[in-house]
């Protein structure tokens, strides 16, 4: 069984960076598609970012240019880089997997989630 587990939510200033992480275990990390998703009070869960097995990266709009999603397949880890972060980027962020959904759509539903880690940005 997959098990993922995210880390390095915080609360920042407008314009302040975070690293998130997600560390995978049971599964061979490389053959899974991986993806950040966010959810804020209120609102349904989004794609924020997605990378597949060829290391093909896909990005919500609204990150774009803010956000960058990469992997350690030595580390078994997925991580999310932000900066110049905004208010409207607060939400509860989860890391999802799965071997074969691997668009932002099709990873709604994926084999597994993280327990999520909370980032809160003040103005």
């Amino acid at each position: 069984q997959v098990q993922l587990v995210e880390s390095g939510g915080g609360s920042v200033q407008t314009g302040g960076s975070l690293t998130l992480s997600c560390a995978m275990f049971g599964y061979f990390y490389a053959s899974y598609c991986m993806a950040w998703f966010r959810q804020a009070p209120g609102k349904v869960r989004e794609g924020v970012a997605l990378i597949d097995t060829n290391n093909n990266i896909n990005y919500a709009d609204s990150v774009k240019g803010r956000f960058t999603i990469s992997k350690d397949n030595a580390k078994n880890t997925l991580y999310l880089q932000m900066s110049s972060l905004k208010p409207e980027d607060t939400a509860k962020y989860y890391c999802a997997a799965d071997p074969t959904r691997c668009t932002l759509t099709l990873m709604l539903f994926p084999q597994a989630w993280g327990q999520g880690t909370q980032v809160t940005v003040s103005s």
